[in-house]
């Protein structure tokens, strides 16, 4: 497993499946009106239904923008309670049935990330898992997206681990307690 220490032990990159993360929160990219029908929005739908339906009725009460985050907690299958952090990454294009997500801003995925790093200060969270954010469905290349990450949660002072690489059911070397 590839481990990289960066920013003071703060932020770490690692390979891994990061559904079986020892983070407090996981966060993601998704679109305004997302499917969760791809990537890592899929798994998440898949292990937890009720995030899905949350986020759908939190959208029709009060719609969300691109730049802006959704946090939901649930219980998992081992009785403990686990915390995500949709962020807003994406617009989408199209509207009712035919919609589908569109590319990621630079400009929303800082904007989210800001976002972020209030949440974890304010809710005082322990630790984050992330994946390279944007560069799946969003298009961006990881190159533009890291100093982002960087920037905004680098100080924080908290364990940032950002999944470099999916693997499926391999539990990643955190470096978390």
């Amino acid at each position: 497993m590839k481990t990289m220490i960066e920013e003071r032990d703060v932020i770490r990159e690692t390979e891994g499946d990061i559904l079986l993360s020892k983070a407090q929160v996981i966060a993601h990219g998704i679109a305004t009106h997302d499917h969760f029908d791809t990537g890592l929005a899929l798994a998440l739908r898949e292990r937890w239904p009720s995030m899905v339906r949350d986020y759908r009725h939190a959208i029709h009460d009060k719609p969300l923008e691109p730049g802006q985050i959704w946090a939901w907690s649930g219980v998992d299958a081992d009785g403990r309670t686990r915390s995500v952090v949709n962020l807003l990454t994406q617009d989408m294009l199209h509207g009712g049935a035919a919609s589908k997500p569109g590319k990621a801003t630079l400009e929303n995925v800082g904007r989210a990330l800001k976002a972020l790093a209030r949440h974890v200060r304010d809710e005082k969270v322990r630790s984050v898992a992330l994946p390279r954010l944007a560069t799946g469905v969003g298009g961006l290349a990881w190159s533009d997206v890291k100093p982002l990450v960087r920037q905004y949660l680098g100080d924080l002072g908290v364990p940032v681990v950002v999944y470099e690489v999916y693997r499926q059911g391999i539990q990643a070397d955190e470096g978390l307690s």
